[in-house]
């Protein structure tokens, strides 16, 4: 099997079955005990760890990939990256699928009404958005349970995603805040309405110092310099047109000759 490797110190760079196939056995090899039958690859093997063999030059370019960019890289060396980052993502949004899949049904089986007696700082909180679920899940085509779920869902994603920088997660954190806000203002009881709300309205400016991370409204200013600058060089040009010299001793234009007697 010929080798396409380019030659490594002026000799060819033989891939591991050259080696195998031209090292010959040994004459007594059929009388050999079994492990005594293996010393072709045993050579061949120790040949390709040589300087210049195949598993030798292999080893050099991964060791060379580490500190080059990727086009220096080798193409054995991309190929296996590539495959290697694809399979990768294909394992993780099959894992991502079952992940959620299992999180919306094990939301989905919580009782929207089970916040008990609205005991507690949580309960004062999250009691009044599950009565209020429930009671609009009465005029609509869908469960309790999946308007508390992705109720959830959203304020989870919005957090996480918000303390990431993404734009539109901060978004939907700060719809599902006032949601939130709205929800407890109905729902809460009438003599603590004002309590409920703005204790809600705490534990979000709380929970917004996370999913807000780094965001100011302070105008960003860039001073920077405009990288094109027309320059304008105001300049006259003159075009005349001068007659020719008149030649020495002709003190006559062309059209005139002295008179000859």
């Amino acid at each position: 099997m010929p080798s396409n490797d380019k030659p490594v110190n002026g000799q060819e760079n033989r891939s591991f079955l050259d080696v195998l196939n031209q090292t010959p056995p040994p004459p007594d090899a059929k009388d050999w005990p079994r492990p005594k039958r293996f010393a072709g690859l045993r050579a061949a093997w120790k040949a390709s760890w040589e300087e210049g063999g195949f598993l030798y030059q292999r080893w050099e370019e991964v060791f060379q990939a580490r500190h080059g960019s990727w086009h220096e890289v080798a193409n054995w060396i991309k190929a296996a990256a590539l495959f290697g980052g694809l399979s990768l993502i294909v394992l993780m949004l099959d894992a991502v699928g079952d992940i959620a899949s299992a999180t919306l049904k094990g939301l989905s089986d919580v009782p929207a009404t089970n916040g008990g007696d609205g005991s507690g700082l949580w309960g004062t909180v999250d009691h009044p958005i599950r009565v209020f679920l429930a009671d609009q899940a009465a005029h609509l085509a869908v469960a309790p349970a999946a308007l508390y779920a992705f109720w959830q869902l959203t304020g989870l994603l919005g957090l996480v995603g918000g303390f990431f920088g993404n734009a539109g997660a901060r978004i939907a954190w700060l719809l599902f805040g006032i949601g939130s806000l709205a929800m407890i203002w109905s729902a809460a009881p009438a003599g603590g309405r004002a309590a409920a709300t703005g204790l809600a309205a705490l534990m979000w400016a709380l929970a917004s110092v996370f999913a807000l991370r780094g965001l100011t409204l302070r105008p960003i200013v860039h001073n920077h310099p405009p990288q094109f600058q027309p320059q304008f060089n105001p300049a006259l040009h003159i075009h005349a047109t001068l007659p020719a010299p008149t030649p020495a001793g002709d003190d006559y234009g062309d059209n005139i000759h002295p008179l000859q007697r």
